[in-house]
């Protein structure tokens, strides 16, 4: 087994976090003006369509995804926001996300569908609750498991 193969589940755990610590820092910034504020330029008002519903998937969605709580569940709803981001925002400018400013859309939405399809990898906090035959069999839930 080659150094690639061996550290390649703690490769995509880095992988998810820092994706999901970027797109958390994305939808802060929006929700509450911090990190150098929001892209649009002003903060949107609470439930505004689609800004702030898009800030707040950002924001909770990119926490669980860094912290691999719900990962593959969050990736997929992550990834679907930043395809309607691009599809509806940025794709009616210009074909190619470099003319239509849609990179940063198009490169968060395969960074999650990538990571919804490989899985959390390691040092997710999912992984300490694993659900077991035997757990199901006596009608236990989870079981907790040292990481």
């Amino acid at each position: 087994m080659g150094t690639a193969d061996r550290y390649k589940d703690q490769v995509l755990g880095v992988y998810r976090m820092v994706v999901g610590l970027l797109f958390a820092c994305h939808g802060a910034a929006t929700l509450f003006n911090v990190l150098g504020g929001p892209h649009g330029g002003k903060v949107p008002e609470v439930g505004q369509w689609p800004s702030w519903w898009a800030a707040a998937i950002q924001l909770v969605g990119g926490v669980l995804v860094m912290l691999g709580l719900g990962t593959r569940a969050s990736a997929v709803i992550c990834s679907g926001s930043m395809a309607y981001a691009y599809f509806v925002k940025h794709q009616s400018e210009a074909l190619f996300p470099i003319q239509n400013g849609g990179e940063a859309a198009a490169m968060f939405c395969w960074a999650f569908l990538l990571i919804a399809f490989v899985g959390p990898g390691a040092w997710a906090l999912g992984s300490l609750f694993a659900r077991t035959p035997q757990n199901a069999a006596r009608g236990e839930e989870i079981r907790a498991t040292a990481v």
